[in-house]
């Protein structure tokens, strides 16, 4: 068994993942947090509900998941879990959802997205005529982006296609099929529409794209496969919300000795002869032989390594994703005709997105989405109420902009559209308890780059899918994870980033490599777990 210390920077879910695994491989952890809590973004806000309009028993209150929201793929929880020799379902139970979207659009009609495919093409041919079958189409598309992606960029530490691709040993028919079936230099928004020329059903699909905080129109085709992804692998929701996945990552790596260290902040990495040597935590320096940084990979480069290999990260010019405005709105009524996951559209789908990622400006009329729990899960509201989170993408931080002078207008802009578009036409009446997360406060609280809740954007039709790898190639001993590392962001894909990292470190230190139990809980089309 190895003896090596391993520093993990960051408890975001990434982070919480690496310290998991990295201490089921046999390395001693410790992981430092600088914020009092563990799971970073998924963090929860608990607020009372007192005072006059409140719900029958208002002594509870409301609990909200503060960030991430949705959970696809859980095949990425089951193999971390595997790789103590633990049940992911009995520690940590998912329930699964669907219809897995509900969409309002401003016309007034309204589409609910559901797992199965035939029974969905059925309800897109019913919904808008000759569009059904093409939706078949696409998720035929999708499934094999999804195939090449399991092959290509899941699992193991990518940069550049270099990495993924060796041209001279797979210089075969059946990779240079792979290769062309990832539609290189074309956008996601024209394959959807391609298959899928309902303006709303485009619109729709395109929102697949939230995931990754890019823009269909700038986003490379290859993210389609996330449709895929939903499909065949479902949407889930943890017991106890997204926060009980920060919570059962955080109890994993405590029960296997990780030493779980939340308020103290790394300021710095010593690195001698372009090996990781230490770290600077807390006023102390802490000796280690790799490093996990869970931190945005571009603020670790500039903020902690510095030098050459800031430099050089600085050169690459990655383009932060987008940001967002959340508002916690803790509701005396429930929205029945609300699901659990609902997206209300932008009346201009290219209008909407040429605003945020053009133009760097909140759109004039957003997109909004919606969790509205308590009807899969009572406890997060009192009875007859609603924990209701809204999330706008908006532009990360440009300079001159200042949230706390444009949330009260753009406050309106979105309860407006949740009046006109979602049915929600006494929302301001309904609501007992109120917090809002401007741009600026994600900045601030989870050290991300110009307040990108997504980490780095997915832009560019050729390359746009790559990200800084899992192994840094400018340091020895520094592995990265998180939402700006590959495979990016998203809640499976940053876990999945965690258990890159550690498999990679372990990898370079003679660890003792992947279980064949771990192995086989991470593979495609293993039974999905019980509800």
């Amino acid at each position: 068994m190895t003896t090596s210390h391993v520093v993990v920077i960051g408890s975001g879910l990434g982070g919480l993942a690496a310290a998991a695994v990295a201490s089921a491989r046999g390395h001693r952890v410790t992981l430092f947090d600088k914020n009092p809590w563990l799971g970073g973004k998924a963090a929860v806000l608990n607020l009372p509900a007192s005072g006059a309009g409140s719900p029958a028993g208002a002594n509870s209150g409301f609990r909200f998941d503060m960030g991430p929201t949705i959970l696809t793929m859980p095949r990425v929880l089951r193999r971390i879990f595997a790789e103590a020799g633990r049940d992911q379902q009995a520690e940590l139970p998912l329930i699964r959802l669907d219809p897995q979207w509900r969409c309002f659009f401003e016309d007034g009609t309204a589409i609910d997205l559901m797992q199965d495919v035939p029974a969905m093409a059925e309800s897109m041919e019913r919904f808008a005529p000759g569009n059904g079958a093409g939706y078949r189409r696409f998720q035929e598309v999708a499934t094999h982006l999804h195939d090449v992606s399991e092959k290509f960029f899941f699992w193991k530490s990518v940069e550049g296609i270099g990495d993924t691709l060796d041209f001279k040993a797979n210089f075969q028919p059946n990779t240079l099929r792979d290769v062309l079936a990832l539609r290189m230099g074309q956008s996601v928004a024209r394959v959807i529409r391609g298959h899928v020329p309902d303006a709303r059903l485009a619109q729709m699909l395109d929102h697949y794209c939230q995931y990754v905080g890019s823009s269909p129109y700038l986003a490379p085709a290859v993210l389609c496969g996330i449709g895929d992804m939903q499909a065949s692998e479902g949407v889930w929701y943890p017991r106890g919300g997204t926060r009980a996945v920060a919570e059962g990552l955080a109890r994993l790596a405590g029960e296997l000795g990780a030493d779980l260290r939340p308020g103290v902040e790394v300021t710095g990495i010593e690195i001698e002869n372009g090996a990781v040597r230490a770290v600077r935590a807390g006023g102390e320096r802490i000796a280690c032989d790799a490093v996990i940084s869970n931190m945005d990979a571009i603020r670790t480069y500039g903020e902690l390594v510095g030098g050459a290999p800031a430099a050089k990260y600085s050169r690459k010019k990655y383009e932060p994703a987008c940001s967002g405005v959340v508002l916690y709105l803790g509701l005396n009524r429930r929205y029945e005709h609300l699901a659990h996951h609902d997206f209300v559209f932008s009346r201009d789908a290219e209008e909407e997105f040429d605003a945020i990622y053009r133009k760097g400006v909140p759109a004039p009329d957003p997109t909004a989405y919606l969790a509205a729990p308590s009807a899969t899960d009572p406890t997060v509201a009192p009875e007859g109420g609603e924990a209701l989170y809204v999330l706008v993408h908006t532009p990360h931080l440009r300079p001159g902009q200042d949230w706390k002078r444009m949330l009260p207008a753009y406050r309106r802009t979105i309860l407006d559209k949740l009046k006109r578009t979602a049915g929600m036409e006494d929302i301001e009446e309904r609501i007992v308890v109120e917090q809002a997360l401007t741009p600026q406060d994600i900045h601030e609280r989870y050290k991300v780059l110009d307040g990108a809740i997504y980490g780095l954007a997915s832009h560019g039709v050729w390359t746009g899918a790559f990200k800084p790898g899992n192994r840094s190639r400018a340091v020895k001993g520094l592995y990265l994870a998180g939402g700006a590392a590959h495979p990016g962001p998203g809640m499976p894909m940053v876990m999945m980033s965690g258990w890159i990292a550690a498999d990679a470190l372990d990898q370079d230190l003679g660890g003792r490599g992947m279980s064949d139990a771990a192995r086989a809980a991470g593979e495609r089309g293993v039974p999905l777990a019980a509800e």
